[in-house]
């Protein structure tokens, strides 16, 4: 008896081309329609196996949970922050998205933008259509010797950069995790945050949205840099502060800006940004050409269509891509392995230009590709201007200059099995490693840079390098007391009596820069790290 079709729902206007693909494959019921809203997906979506949506429909949790049948999410671009890729993990529903395929779009559209606003085109367009002959209202300036601050060196990023170094200007990058190899094959300088704000005349942002980036040009941002900046977000919006935009361009600080996305979108109708004629405005357009929109349409459907009809997992953003066999002896790993990498990603110096991964103990004998993308993403989730996963993990590494190595001994040490995460940079390295105690469900680090130590790879993680003295551990309790941080865990390592020693801490908030001031007052302590697993 012939099996039952897979239901595929398209939404959001993907390209006829990739839905001639999934068309064409014998099995398939494809049904094509608008855009959707939240009520209306949770309607429709029960009856489907996949789905393909650009950035317009939002799928969020409530639509995920009621989708008794769906498999697969396609998502035809980079970004999935429409999707909840949480609630489709949890559902067992797999995640697909077209990594990289809309670059040159989103780079050429952000060139577009900044000249448009240098020379004022869409005003003095205007005026023409409107009749008039005003030459003088629309002098604009040169890009040729401006220097362009670039935050983010992602692929999009260093596509604006080549663009920037054709006409003349001079590039200024802040990216904490390019390698200065990878900025000077670039032609840019690499710079921090806060001298690029400071000799930027214009200035572009080119990264993901997330807790770190929110709000980053505020400001206080906005009070370093010179009178006359002009500031271009075609990344995503929210990036920059737009309530404190509108009042710089007020004062004359800001003299242009150019936008393409936006932390409401659309804008509602008061929105502050419309009233300045010096801004340039675009409905999220960086994506919208028809080569990027074929691409990433054809990208989608193909890895949909391989995974329904040949249960093959392709660009998925939330299962590694291997086996199930594998799978199953991997699985434990996978978790712990991101946990290492986010935490080394915020223990460890900057811009280090190495990653290394060991292995050892029976885990070596299979293939940790799947281990060690998600170690990668996990180090490289936090850096700017690109969307990592563990599919794109190892371009992303690339596109920094960041050398990624595995190293597998079947042989073990003081540990049954192990895994080590090592990030370098010449002779300078930070190191952690990690086992499971008993069971797959109990992991613990039990080396930091070779020191043993014991310690949960949950939540808040607190270092503290300090010379060994009676009484510094009780002290730094009393301290997180009186600020309402709570210990949940402690482990305590030392070289000798009296010698350098390791706190490592598991709290459950954290602690604010007040609170680690107060501690790095005594001179016993070296240094403090948190890291949020």
């Amino acid at each position: 008896m012939a099996s039952d079709p897979f239901k595929i729902l398209v939404l959001d206007h993907v390209s006829p081309r990739g839905v001639d693909v999934l068309k064409s494959e014998p099995g398939f019921e494809v049904e094509v329609k608008p855009p959707m809203t939240d009520v209306q997906l949770l309607a429709e979506i029960p009856g489907y196996d996949a789905l393909v949506v650009r950035s317009q429909t939002k799928v969020g949790r409530a639509a995920i949970e009621a989708a008794s049948r769906l498999r697969v999410i396609g998502r035809a671009g980079v970004g999935v922050d429409n999707v909840d890729v949480d609630a489709a993990t949890q559902r067992g529903i797999i995640v697909m998205n077209t990594p990289g395929g809309n670059t040159i779009s989103t780079a050429e559209h952000t060139f577009s933008m900044m000249l448009s606003m240098a020379r004022n085109i869409p005003q003095a367009n205007a005026s023409m259509k409107a009749g008039q002959w005003d030459r003088k209202s629309f002098q604009g300036i040169e890009l040729y010797n401006k220097s362009l601050g670039i935050v983010g060196l992602g692929r999009i990023g260093g596509e604006v950069a080549r663009r920037a170094i054709a006409f003349g200007m001079r590039v200024l990058a802040y990216d904490p995790f390019l390698s200065l190899a990878r900025a000077k094959s670039l032609q840019v300088e690499l710079v921090e945050l806060g001298d690029l704000f400071e000799q930027s005349d214009i200035i572009t942002v080119h990264m993901p949205l997330s807790d770190e980036t929110k709000g980053m040009i505020n400001r206080a941002a906005f009070a370093k840099m010179k009178k006359g900046v002009r500031i271009l977000n075609c990344a995503r919006g929210g990036i920059v502060d737009e309530i404190a935009l509108a009042e710089e361009l007020e004062s004359g600080k800001v003299a242009g800006a150019a936008f393409d996305v936006y932390e409401q979108e659309p804008p509602p109708a008061d929105f502050a940004l419309r009233k300045f004629p010096q801004v340039v405005m675009t409905p999220h357009l960086g994506a919208s050409t028809a080569e990027a929109q074929e691409s990433v349409g054809i990208e989608i459907a193909e890895a949909i269509r391989n995974y329904l009809a040949r249960g093959e997992v392709q660009n998925a953003v939330n299962v590694p891509n291997v086996d199930a066999r594998t799978l199953a002896v991997l699985r434990p790993y996978l978790m712990l392995s991101e946990k290492l990498g986010r935490a080394l990603s915020q223990l460890a110096p900057k811009r280090m230009d190495q990653l290394s991964i060991s292995y050892s103990g029976p885990i070596s004998e299979v293939n940790t590709q799947p281990v060690t993308r998600l170690a990668v993403k996990g180090f490289l989730e936090r850096s700017s201007g690109r969307e990592v996963n563990q599919v794109n993990a190892m371009l992303a590494a690339e596109s920094l200059g960041l050398k990624v190595d595995e190293n597998r001994t079947a042989s073990a040490t003081d540990y049954t099995e192990l895994i080590e995460v090592t990030a370098r940079k010449g002779a300078e390295e930070f190191s952690l490693a990690a086992t499971f105690f008993g069971s797959s469900n109990n992991p613990r680090i039990v080396r930091i840079n070779g020191i043993p130590i014991e310690a949960s790879p949950n939540g808040i993680l607190f270092l503290m390098a300090n010379k060994d003295r009676p009484g510094i551990v009780g002290w730094i309790g009393t301290i997180l007391g009186k600020h309402k941080v709570n210990i949940a865990g402690m482990s305590l390592s030392r070289e000798n009596q009296g010698g350098r020693a390791l706190t490592v801490l598991n709290l459950d908030s954290v602690p604010d820069e007040k609170v680690l001031a107060e501690i790095t007052s005594d001179p016993d302590i070296f240094w403090v790290k948190v890291a949020r697993l």
